[in-house]
């Protein structure tokens, strides 16, 4: 149950209780006490992105935040792909490709959904374990994505795609635009499928996504910064993406065979409750009003905030050789900024900057240098203002905070 600071200060000093967890800052008696337990709420708003939490009593809010997720699994998991290719194809040139020699379990996700998937669970698993006896509210989001494509449909028209009829999407795309170049207006030209939004940048291969050019207008010059192609993807931001409502409805039925007990809501209640509590929008906001409290007579002003990050950066090889090379790259070796450890600083420890909290993002420089560079929770490099030119900082002037796994945490203002 909640404590001031100075009484939990008083109970560690006298050895009566123990520290849990530092993040959130949690303590547990050493000794029984007998004292009647209050019943606690935890609210938890779930998504692709954001996860909103938040533990409450009948009129009070203890505890809020809201934890982000990772969104580059996909493109990380690409690379290594590349790499690898590229690898086998220079030591093993003359193997014949290896296809379908995977077997994949039951129950199989792909990573960048499983990542986000066990996140969410081990963020509810262990806010349940720091109170006792909670009663977990959780909302989930339900998704027609074929009602959502086409508001229309109904009856069969829900087994017919929009590719029905055509040999595949990318005839589809040709006749939706009439044959028809969308740049030059010209037709009886050899046609494409353009990707609106990049790959790169997370495009889709859906009919959405995709637009008729022809060769002239579809060239390297149009796809750079400036040109007509590059113009589109940046007025076009906003193309209707299905991978989030995919991921709801894959948690959606994860969550009733993980939590069976736990009283499930929607966001069509969670909204109109909010607004009766006159609450703000926001995911920490939205956990109050899904932990299912009724009025509010204290609520803190602090909010938590976690953010997942890659903390492995491993070097499977360069990718392309270093200028100035005069032998041949055979011994592959971690290369400076992936160091895991130097000068007893690992990589994210928290560290403090010019009292400015920053995470330890790599090293730089020889084995014996003592330059580090630090990021803040946004994701920003920290410079040296001696260093204009250089994005490292001298280690001699940073102070060890903690040591950190693969979350950053803050306190903020809300």
């Amino acid at each position: 149950m909640p404590c001031s600071n100075q009484k939990a200060r008083k109970l560690l000093k006298e050895n009566k209780a123990k520290i849990v967890c530092y993040h959130p800052f949690t303590i547990q008696l050493t000794y029984p006490t007998g004292e009647a337990k209050q019943e606690i709420n935890i609210g938890v708003d779930t998504g692709a992105r954001y996860i909103g939490v938040a533990v409450t009593l009948e009129n009070k809010v203890l505890v809020k935040g809201e934890i982000e997720l990772r969104q580059n699994i996909s493109d990380n998991m690409t690379l290594r792909r590349i790499l690898r290719k590229a690898r086998r194809d220079r030591n093993t040139r003359y193997r014949k490709d290896r296809f379908l020699n995977r077997n994949r379990n039951i129950g199989w996700l792909p990573p960048s959904v499983q990542s986000k998937l066990d996140a969410t669970f081990m963020w509810i698993d262990k806010f349940i374990s720091l109170v006792p006896n909670p009663r977990l509210s959780i909302e989930v989001g339900k998704f027609d994505m074929a009602k959502m494509i086409n508001p229309n449909i109904h009856g069969k028209e829900y087994q017919n795609g929009n590719c029905k009829d055509y040999y595949s999407v990318r005839y589809f795309v040709f006749a939706r635009d009439n044959y028809t170049c969308q740049v030059c207006h010209k037709k009886n030209k050899i046609l494409h499928t353009h990707h609106i939004i990049y790959r790169s940048n997370g495009g889709t291969n859906t009919a959405d996504n995709l637009i008729t050019v022809c060769t002239d207008c579809h060239t390297s010059i149009n796809h750079k910064k400036g040109g007509i192609l590059y113009d589109w993807m940046i007025k076009h931001k906003k193309v209707r993406q299905y991978k989030e409502p995919t991921f709801m409805n894959i948690i959606r039925k994860r969550i009733f065979i993980k939590y069976p007990n736990a009283r499930i809501t929607y966001g069509s209640e969670t909204s109109p409750k909010r607004k009766e509590l006159k609450l703000s929008k926001t995911h920490y906001n939205d956990a109050i009003a899904i932990s299912n409290i009724k009025k509010i007579k204290d609520n803190i002003n602090d909010y938590f905030y976690y953010k997942q990050f890659r903390k492995k950066k491993r070097s499977l090889h360069e990718t392309i050789p270093r200028k100035g090379r005069k032998q041949k790259n055979v011994t592959s070796y971690r290369i400076v900024k992936n160091v895991k450890y130097r000068n007893g600083y690992f990589l994210n420890d928290e560290v403090k900057y010019k009292n400015q909290k920053c995470w330890v993002y790599g090293f730089s420089g020889g084995d014996k240098s003592k330059d580090c560079i630090l990021r803040d929770i946004n994701g920003n490099i920290i410079k040296m203002p001696t260093r204009k030119s250089n994005v490292s900082v001298d280690m001699t002037n940073t102070s060890f905070v903690c040591h950190n796994n693969n979350w950053e945490y803050d306190v903020q203002k809300g």
